[in-house]
């Protein structure tokens, strides 16, 4: 393919681009939890109009990465010709892998520009795709430098969606998810004879959370006091995908049958004495993100520790019928929940997709 003079390049309307974009992240979505250790991204391949003439995402290391599958999904509709601009959640790579370089892929259509949303983090590969395509001639954007209203909401969530490739990348650590539900009073303990008491909109919240975990980590007062299973069951799981399951249990309290019948479940499962232990066998063993779910005494230390990422707090509604809160809080957000004290914004079920 010849290279393209980028000088007054006419493309799709800054509206079309971030439309493209929410489609790019929806599908990358899809598969958050199943590619590690690669990171979900998702592409969209748009003509000079604007108009979606493929999309595609990664689904699975050694599978095809989001833009060649969009490609390869425009070649059999018979549209690669019209292909001018390319929408992709991360810079695309330029390094042989297990799949070959997705800044080639896309030099070999005649895309004229490309949008980016995140900057590979990778310090070995970072930057090698935006370089390699614009000594091609090709036009190379940022979504934050996008003139549009959604451009930067977009452009963090497309950071959070590769936020635990990020910090394992850089640190060899998981990202650190810690998932937490309390009552109206305030209490994480269930009425008797229960073992929830949240909507079941925040059940599906809880199961999804699993769901793009590569481990689960707990006390052993929780699995002493409740026998949990922390399987999926209120979203379809990702197939063939294995968790680990890791207990801190100092005093090894926790029965070799909990452990073996979390292994028929499917899980690896590991009893560890401290989170830091725990946290660098996870990352080691190559898992991005690891949930927290436990009790109230691991919670706390938890959130106190600093070791941290994420803490997604479910608040019972007040009254049946009611809808339960949702907050996410991040050491970095500036506001602080009044109760708690951690950082925090607040979230909708809404924004949680199975």
């Amino acid at each position: 393919m010849d290279e393209t003079d980028t000088k007054d390049i006419v493309g799709p309307a800054p509206r079309r681009i971030a439309q493209a974009f929410a489609r790019a992240l929806e599908l990358a979505r899809v598969h958050e939890g199943a590619t590690a250790p690669n990171p979900p991204v998702g592409c969209v391949l748009l003509d000079a109009a604007g108009t979606e003439l493929a999309a595609g995402a990664h689904r699975r290391a050694g599978t095809a990465h989001a833009e060649a599958m969009a490609i390869a999904t425009a070649r059999q509709a018979g549209l690669v010709e019209h292909i001018h601009t390319a929408i992709v959640t991360l810079e695309p790579c330029n390094h042989h892998g297990r799949t070959p370089p997705c800044a080639e892929a896309l030099l070999a259509t005649p895309a004229r520009q490309i949008w980016i949303a995140c900057r590979d983090p990778n310090p070995k590969v970072g930057g090698g795709g935006m370089e390699r395509l614009m000594a091609a001639g090709r036009r190379v954007s940022m979504l934050a430098d996008l003139p549009h209203p959604d451009a930067l909401n977009l452009a963090e969530d497309a950071e959070r969606l590769i936020a635990p490739f990020r910090k394992h990348t850089l640190t060899g650590l998981p990202f650190v998810t810690v998932k937490q539900a309390v009552s109206e009073t305030g209490s994480m303990i269930p009425p008797p004879g229960r073992k929830t008491f949240t909507a079941h909109a925040s059940l599906v919240l809880a199961h999804s959370l699993r769901r793009r975990a590569d481990a689960i980590l707990t006390g052993s007062g929780t699995v002493l006091a409740d026998d949990p299973h922390f399987t999926i069951r209120f979203v379809a799981d990702h197939p063939d995908k294995q968790r680990q399951l890791v207990i801190l249990d100092r005093r090894r309290q926790v029965s070799p049958d909990y452990m073996a019948a979390a292994r028929q479940r499917g899980f690896v499962a590991h009893l560890q004495d401290d989170l830091p232990a725990a946290l660098a066998m996870i990352g080691a063993a190559g898992g991005m993100e690891v949930l927290i779910e436990a009790g109230p005494a691991l919670t706390e230390s938890v959130l106190e520790s600093g070791l941290w990422d994420e803490h997604v707090l479910i608040e019972q509604a007040g009254g049946p019928g009611g809808i339960d809160r949702v907050t996410i809080r991040r050491p970095q957000t500036a506001d602080l929940h009044p109760h708690t004290g951690y950082p925090c914004f607040p979230a909708s079920l809404n924004d949680w997709r199975a």
